[in-house]
């Protein structure tokens, strides 16, 4: 469907009905409508990993309003200027959601500027987005353009809703909720186009080191609906301060060796490292660039030596299973 100025909605489906060529960027995203996940911080462990794995990396943040994403990755840039440290960066990008108040113009004016902006770096092998902790045309627009979408959610029973509705006496599925049935429908929509299925993978983020009774009963549920609802499950990070404290530096636990940064390791870095590279493999990300090649899910063949500068500009206004 192609939109035009004044129509009543611009489809959502921003990569949907583009032929995907062999050179095409390996799009990741991370979505979730409810605000405070983890995504960003996700977001950036993703883009350093793939970074130091020799892959020329875009970022986008469709969630320019918050900036978290962007805000992290300019205190990277900043804090390497300081100290001189180099430090790898993707290609970042912002796009703005759209001021005109009629819908249909908005929708038309955000998804022309998310296009353009992709376009903009299709010459990434991978491209990590950002999106807002909210329904908005935009967040759908990129969401469904994932190859690779992961769900980050704390864990919790409110979290859990936003996956399905749950029997609050029985403890049973009741039925999925509507951001999964949006989610359904996206991945239905790339199988008529011919593309490649959707990998949708639940992270259990914030994980309490306690064994508590609500965390076992959370992962029999996320157990029960991944079966029913067709996603991965994947471990995410436990609840730690160093998440927090790293974000004014813009770095991540990756980034973190003795000789390159002025934050004295302790056990709490390592073990959560050590997290952060249970779920890069949990997602199945190639541990470097060299065996990929352009026939690969993985991204496309260019030079493996890097330009390190962050750059921050803003865009412009398989058959699948079924839900039962």
């Amino acid at each position: 469907m192609t939109a035009t100025r004044g129509s009543p909605s611009a489809s959502i489906q921003c990569c949907v009905n583009q032929p995907q060529s062999q050179d095409r960027s390996h799009i990741i995203v991370l979505g979730n409508e409810k605000g405070g996940s983890g995504k960003s911080t996700m977001a950036a462990h993703l883009i350093v990993a793939l970074l130091k794995r020799g892959f020329k990396v875009g970022s986008l943040d469709l969630d320019a309003r918050q900036g978290t994403l962007s805000r992290l990755l300019e205190n990277r840039a900043g804090y390497a200027e300081r100290t001189g440290i180099h430090l790898d960066c993707p290609e970042h990008r912002q796009v703005h959601r759209s001021e005109s108040n009629a819908r249909g113009v908005a929708e038309w004016e955000e998804k022309r500027a998310l296009d353009r902006t992709l376009e903009d770096l299709a010459d990434c092998d991978y491209i990590v987005i950002d999106t807002p902790g909210s329904d908005s045309f935009l967040a759908r627009a990129g969401q469904a353009c994932a190859n690779v979408l992961i769900t980050p959610i704390n864990d919790s029973f409110l979290d859990l809703d936003l996956l399905a509705r749950i029997d609050p006496e029985g403890g049973r599925i009741l039925s999925p909720s509507v951001y999964s049935q949006m989610i359904w429908e996206q991945r239905k929509e790339r199988a008529s186009n011919g593309l490649p299925p959707m990998d949708w993978i639940v992270i259990r983020n914030r994980l309490s080191h306690i064994d508590a009774h609500n965390k076992r009963e959370i992962g029999r549920l996320l157990g029960l609906l991944s079966d029913r609802i067709h996603f991965r499950l994947a471990p995410g990070f436990g609840e730690r301060v160093v998440f927090r404290e790293l974000f004014l530096k813009g770095l991540t636990l990756l980034d973190l060796r003795e000789d390159a940064s002025d934050i004295t390791l302790s056990m709490s870095h390592v073990a959560a490292r050590q997290e952060v590279r249970a779920l890069l493999q949990a997602i199945s990300l190639p541990l470097n660039k060299n065996p990929v090649s352009k026939e690969s899910a993985h991204g496309s063949a260019v030079p493996a030596s890097l330009d390190g500068n962050c750059r921050s500009d803003t865009g412009s206004i398989s058959e699948q299973p079924g839900i039962p």
